[in-house]
């Protein structure tokens, strides 16, 4: 007779968190000023304030934002304060920089947010492979929430996991 076959992962204790199963579904959205800009390079006040009231902010509606200025310009920090107080109330989050720094503070607010009670005193798997663009930052948020609670970190997935942290309780 053959032996049943028993899948020790899924009896263990082992939490596996996914940092995908938290990404915020939405557009993310890189908004250039450089088209507002005299030749792409001078901020002339009264014409970027006109292109600021003639857009329409409203397409930005439940999107994710980085504003930036892809030209060496030299940009008043006015001017990104500007965009951003017309994009805030359309846009579920908006940054001054690029989409990188915009999943990173998305994930930074999650993170923050999130409830790790049930991780106490557990060994943790943090899942490697995504198909969302999950900052490395991300990952260092989470450690830094885990390793205070956690019996264990590792990375990777439970069939091959590579250890980061055990606790010296």
């Amino acid at each position: 007779m053959a032996e049943e076959i028993i899948n020790r992962v899924a009896n263990s204790k082992l939490k596996t968190f996914d940092l995908e199963e938290i990404y915020p579904e939405g557009n993310r959205v890189l908004f250039d000023i450089k088209d507002w800009l005299f030749q792409e390079l001078i901020l002339k006040e009264k014409d970027f304030r006109t292109s600021v009231k003639n857009h329409d902010w409203s397409q930005y509606k439940n999107s994710f934002v980085a504003i930036s200025c892809s030209t060496d310009a030299i940009i008043p920090s006015w001017a990104f304060m500007l965009v951003a107080a017309e994009l805030t109330p359309f846009a579920n989050k908006v940054v001054i920089g690029d989409l990188e720094l915009l999943e990173t503070a998305i994930y930074q607010e999650l993170i923050s947010f999130l409830d790790f009670k049930t991780f106490a005193d557990a060994p943790v798997i943090i899942k490697g492979c995504s198909n969302k663009p999950i900052p490395n930052s991300a990952f260092a948020f989470l450690i830094e929430k885990l390793q205070p609670i956690a019996k264990s970190i590792m990375f990777g997935e439970a069939c091959s996991t590579v250890p980061l942290y055990k606790s010296k309780k």
